[in-house]
C-alpha cells in the first residue's frame, strides 16, 4: 500500500512541478517542496536540522544513499543530519530493529549504513529474519551478544513506537522523504519533473536541499 502511495505521489508531484515550471536550483512551493501544515520542533540551535525517513528494504532509498551521504559531508557543520527508519504498524521488522540497535550502540557509521543497503540490494540477503541480522552485524565486527541484548531490549522497542509517531507528525507516506528544520519537505520523487533517470532525481534532490537549508538558516537569524 505504501509503495503504491509512493508511485502515485511521485506521478502527482511531478505533474505539479511541470506546470509550475520550477527547477531544483530554484524550487517552488508546491512543486519541488512543500511545507508541513504543523511545523515540528527542532533542537539544533543555529544549525539546520535535516531528517531522512527511509527504509532499508526500499530500492529508492538504497539508490539515494550515496548522493545523500556526499551531500551531508559537503554540508558539514552547517546541518545536524538525522535518519529515521520508517515503521510498520503491528510488526517488528528485523531491518528496522537492526537500524535502531546499531544506533543505540553508537556503531552506526555511514559506511555500515551503506553495507546494510548493499547486503539487501546487492547481495540479496533480505535481512528480514533475526538470525540473518545477527550474522550480518557480527561479520561487521559488532559484538554479537551485546547487539542481541540491545535488539531485544525496551530501548529499541521505544524507538519503533517513536518512528510510527514521527511518521504521523511529519505526514510521511512515501520514502525517501526529507524534512528540513521541521517544516520544509522534499524528496527525489519531487525534485525535478524533467529528470530522465533516478540518478538525476537523486542529484536534483540534493540541489533542492541546498536551497531549503539556506532558506531555513536565513530564517534562524
Amino acid at each position: 500500500m505504501r509503495f503504491l502511495k509512493f508511485v502515485l505521489t511521485a506521478v502527482t508531484l511531478s505533474a505539479v512541478a511541470f506546470t509550475a515550471a520550477a527547477s531544483p536550483t530554484d524550487p517552488k512551493l508546491g512543486a519541488e517542496y512543500k511545507v508541513l501544515p504543523t511545523p515540528q520542533p527542532v533542537d539544533t540551535g543555529k544549525k539546520v536540522e535535516v531528517i531522512e525517513f527511509f527504509d532499508y528494504a526500499c530500492p529508492h532509498c538504497a539508490g539515494f544513499d550515496a548522493p545523500l551521504n556526499a551531500w551531508v559531508k559537503k554540508q558539514g557543520d552547517n546541518i545536524v543530519f538525522k535518519r529515521v527508519h520508517i515503521g510498520r504498524q503491528g510488526t517488528d521488522q528485523p531491518q528496522e530493529k537492526m537500524f535502531y540497535t546499531l544506533q543505540a550502540m553508537g556503531v552506526l557509521t555511514p559506511e555500515l549504513h551503506t553495507k546494510a543497503f548493499n547486503e539487501i540490494h546487492v547481495n540479496h540477503n533480505r535481512l528480514n529474519r533475526d538470525e540473518q541480522v545477527f550474522d550480518f552485524v557480527a561479520k561487521q565486527g559488532v559484538d554479537k551478544q551485546k547487539f542481541i541484548d540491545t535488539y531485544r531490549g525496551f530501548g529499541v522497542a521505544g524507538h519503533l513506537r517513536k518512528a510510527l509517531s514521527m511518521m504521523d507528525a511529519y505526514n510521511v507516506e512515501f520514502w525517501p522523504y526529507l524534512v528540513v528544520d521541521g517544516k520544509y519537505i522534499t524528496a527525489p520523487s519531487m525534485a525535478d519533473a524533467n529528470a530522465n533517470s533516478e540518478e538525476q532525481l537523486n542529484q536534483a534532490a540534493t540541489q533542492v536541499l541546498d536551497v531549503l537549508v539556506a532558506k531555513a538558516k536565513a530564517e534562524k537569524k
